[in-house]
């Protein structure tokens, strides 16, 4: 989602691998590719039915749900691209983490979790159905089916030209292995396989990628040395604060103000992903009972704030250790080293045979972990959300559950190479992740008007689910095609001549979401509402939430919430 940067087009341009490895290394990597076709093979057995095939038999434990559930996003872009964003805009990439993420997962525990998980409902897609009807299903499934294989292509292609980079693999070998490997293990156990896949990729990005900071503090002096170094390499800029910068657009490196960070991607790109995008909430969907459900992402709430240790301390180390690195434009023009290399270029400088073997695995396991959830993601929704209905106007009839276990493997197994394609069409746009970024503002901004107006409001009618969503996602393609065709355009969607194209990106979602809000109520207020009982289990006021009064204080999903969200207040007040 909202983990991308242009790292892409950037390692285009090296010409030859950044390091070797080693018979270790190479081992280290052979063991993980094995490791993880096994468990694909061995959870194969207990993959029956379309409960255990697309949602894991809703039996996951709250630990293994909410740990998939933040693997799944911690994808190929993840890893590479903020890094070389915190090189790029200082310690300001890390609201991508914390207000970007933290209050939108607590809310999709406390507040949006009990209907989902009540309405048993199988997607996003197919709560949108139970809420709004079969139109605003459809329109939902099929632009977030198209948005994943896209972004599943977007994983391939990059990971395939990080490994180009870093070890000189062929392009054509680092696609196909990694599909095919993703394909095994996906069709042979559907989401159970990709959960306990992502909990060991989980495991494996922090013991490799956690290395990187550990020692560039030590070769620094630490956090205050780090700084230290900033300022003197970097005296006209301010790399180190996180809030103090944000008054005006022209204070920052990022060239934005803090109503975009709060609220277009605090409030909206960053609820809009964490509770509505089908990748992540899948995860959470597979839990054994509503309080794991809740827990779970608390759980991912609570890790999430600690990956910027992994993914951001390198590039604020990288502005220590490193300066000099530049944009790819200039890169591209004097040969110079691109700071979207900052991560490759940190791993050649601190680890050895064996420890680089487990970096680069890490860095694998993270590239098939996003790669993965949205092929899993797409498999449910294309199954249950596009197909099943279509399948069901045409014949009249159901049919047993094996038939939709079987699509979903079939749809598995065409995604991949549907995204196959796709990251073969990355090669050949060198704007793609541009395009990327756009996709969230275009699908999931406008989809969390939405699900949230559905959820909180019962006045909310299927006409008018269906025109605010349909509303939302046109006029944010217009005005992403309005800036393209008149770049002066930026000045008036951001309200300021100083906005940079991350503004951009924020305002727009922001827009687009009081669009798609503002046509829901108006069309709404003007139609006629379904009965309260049809509503019963899927909106506020209409639906019992079972109690959790006999709970011991400490097993209670709200007091974890209320931990969590006082540790991200308190990193705000640090770093501000």
């Amino acid at each position: 989602m909202i983990q991308l940067c242009s790292c892409v087009p950037a390692v285009l341009l090296a010409s030859s691998s950044i390091i070797s490895l080693g018979w270790a290394d190479v081992l280290i990597i052979v063991i993980y590719f094995a490791m993880v076709l096994g468990i694909g093979y061995y959870l194969s057995r207990f993959t029956k039915t379309g409960d255990d095939f697309f949602l894991a038999g809703r039996k996951m434990t709250m630990w293994i749900a909410g740990l998939a559930f933040i693997s799944a996003n911690l994808g190929s872009l993840e890893l590479m691209g903020w890094a070389a964003s915190a090189y790029q805009y200082g310690i300001l990439a890390a609201h991508w983490y914390w207000i970007g993420a933290i209050p939108a997962m607590l809310f999709l525990a406390i507040v949006m979790m009990p209907f989902y998980y009540i309405s048993r409902t199988h997607s996003v897609p197919g709560y949108l159905k139970l809420r709004f009807g079969e139109s605003s299903r459809m329109l939902a499934a099929i632009s977030f089916a198209f948005m994943t294989i896209l972004m599943s292509g977007v994983n391939m292609f990059s990971m395939a030209l990080v490994m180009k980079v870093i070890i000189g693999w062929d392009i054509n070998f680092s696609i196909w292995v990694s599909s095919i490997t993703v394909l095994i293990y996906v069709a042979l156990g559907g989401l159970l396989s990709a959960m306990f896949n992502e909990v060991v990729q989980f495991v494996l990005i922090w013991a490799g990628a956690l290395l990187i900071p550990i020692i560039g503090l030590v070769e620094v002096g630490g956090w205050k040395g780090m700084i230290a170094r900033i300022h003197e390499n970097f005296p006209h800029g301010d790399y180190t604060h996180l809030w103090s910068t944000l008054g005006h657009f022209r204070d920052n490196p990022m060239g934005i103000n803090w109503v975009g960070i709060v609220f277009g991607l605090g409030f909206i790109i960053s609820f809009g992903y964490w509770t509505t995008d089908f990748l992540v909430v899948q995860r959470v969907l597979s839990a054994k009972d509503l309080r794991s459900a809740k827990m779970s992402p608390i759980i991912g709430a609570a890790f999430k704030m600690l990956v910027p240790f992994i993914v951001i301390l390198p590039g604020l180390i990288g502005l220590a250790v490193m300066p000099g690195l530049v944009g790819q434009d200039q890169a591209a023009a004097s040969g110079a080293a691109s700071y979207n290399e900052i991560l490759p270029l940190m791993m050649a400088r601190y680890l050895g045979p064996g420890l680089l073997g487990l970096g680069i695995t890490a860095l694998i396991a993270g590239f098939m972990s996003g790669m993965a959830g949205n092929i899993t993601a797409f498999s449910t929704v294309w199954t249950y959300d596009i197909y099943k209905p279509i399948h069901l106007a045409l014949t009249g009839k159901e049919v047993d559950d094996k038939h939709y276990v079987s699509m979903g493997r079939w749809a598995t197994i065409v995604g991949i190479f549907v995204s196959i394609g796709t990251a073969y069409l990355v090669e050949h746009a060198a704007s793609i992740m541009d395009y990327v970024q756009a996709l969230f503002s275009f699908f999931i901004a406008p989809l969390y008007g939405t699900v949230i107006l559905g959820m909180l409001w019962k006045r909310a009618t299927p006409a008018g689910g269906f025109w605010g969503l349909l509303a939302g996602t046109l006029s944010s393609i217009g005005m992403w095609a309005w800036v393209r065709l008149d770049p002066r355009a930026l000045s008036i969607i951001a309200g300021s001549p100083d906005a940079k194209a991350m503004a951009e990106d924020m305002y727009r979602a922001l827009w687009s979401w009081l669009i798609c809000v503002a046509v829901t109520v108006i069309v709404s207020l003007a139609t006629r509402p379904k009965p309260e009982a049809e509503l019963v289990g899927l909106v506020r006021g209409c639906t019992e939430i079972p109690s959790e009064g006999h709970l011991p204080l400490v097993k209670r999903p709200i007091f974890w919430a209320g931990v969590v969200f006082a540790a991200f207040i308190v990193l705000q007040i640090i770093f501000w």
